[in-house]
């Protein structure tokens, strides 16, 4: 099922209309899992970091040795030519996908040189800006690179995401804050986290348990050109607990306000959560300011 609506799909060379099929029953992506993809997104006619999401996805195949087939360049350029059909007022998630043909002898190793590829283009909009969520604990994990392919942004990842976000939506949240293999927090189930404390903003160290994101790269030097001190530091649940502010970063939305993280509460809207607003504010004035 899509998730937003007014699909194009690149397949074979050539864009199409709809959410057009484009994997066998056969391939090795459907029976093994191996499928790698990556997130961009157009808003207000601009599409912000777009050639780095191309990027990571090639880095995303090689790490679940999948053979990458298409340039960076070459996917921002079919990429930017399928958004020609839509207009600057539609929000669009741009997404690239990988995926095995085949597999080796025994099947499991996928073979190289043999590799599906395509683009899903969906109109999903963008979340107004006191759209927030809230968060609570879980007892599912990230893991290590040891147990799973955390260094790249994989579609075999998601299934523990899911049950991360089922067990939180059962308990009344939107959303779970997510510990790491130690039990210092990691992220949550679907972005990057960022707490403010005093003024200053503070995230987990990446180390090698999550994806450190696109979107979260951005806001951290955007908050550093503003003066605002950014800290990658070990977090415990009782830091954020302790916070002025929470929000997560992510792709799909960029800045997503935390209202409630279990019994504590935050203030979130126009006369609240500065810090929140401000990174909000950065980044539609930096995507305006590029003019990508």
């Amino acid at each position: 099922m899509a998730t937003g609506t007014n699909i194009k799909t690149f397949f074979d060379g050539t864009w199409h209309d709809g959410d057009r099929m484009v994997m066998n029953a056969a391939d090795h992506g459907a029976w093994l899992g191996t499928t790698v993809f990556d997130g961009a997104r157009l808003f207000d006619g601009l599409s912000p970091d777009l050639e780095k999401h191309c990027a990571r996805i090639n880095r995303s195949a090689e790490a679940l040795m999948i053979t990458p087939t298409v340039s960076t360049e070459e996917m921002v350029e079919t990429v930017r030519e399928g958004l020609k059909s839509y207009n600057k007022n539609q929000p669009v998630y741009i997404r690239p996908m990988y995926w095995a043909l085949a597999g080796d002898d025994l099947g499991i190793v996928p073979r190289a040189g043999a590799t599906g590829f395509a683009i899903s283009l969906e109109e999903i909009p963008m979340a107004p800006p006191e759209a927030a969520t809230t968060l609570t604990r879980t007892r599912f994990r990230r893991p290590v690179l040891e147990d799973a392919v955390v260094n790249a942004k994989a579609g075999c990842l998601y299934p523990n995401n899911a049950r991360m976000m089922v067990e939180a939506r059962s308990k009344g949240f939107g959303n779970a804050l997510v510990a790491d293999a130690l039990g210092n927090v990691a992220e949550s189930a679907s972005a990057n986290v960022f707490m403010v404390k005093d003024g200053e903003v503070f995230t987990p160290v990446p180390n090698g348990t999550f994806l450190a994101g696109i979107t979260r790269e951005r806001h951290m030097i955007n908050m550093a050109a503003e003066g605002i001190k950014v800290h990658e530091s070990v977090l415990s649940f009782q830091d954020f607990h302790e916070a002025d502010e929470v929000f997560l970063s992510g792709n799909m939305m960029k800045v997503t306000p935390v209202a409630a993280f279990d019994d504590t509460t935050y203030e979130v809207g126009a006369n609240a959560n500065p810090v929140t607003r401000r990174v909000r504010e950065m980044y539609w004035d930096w995507a305006a300011s590029s003019g990508s």
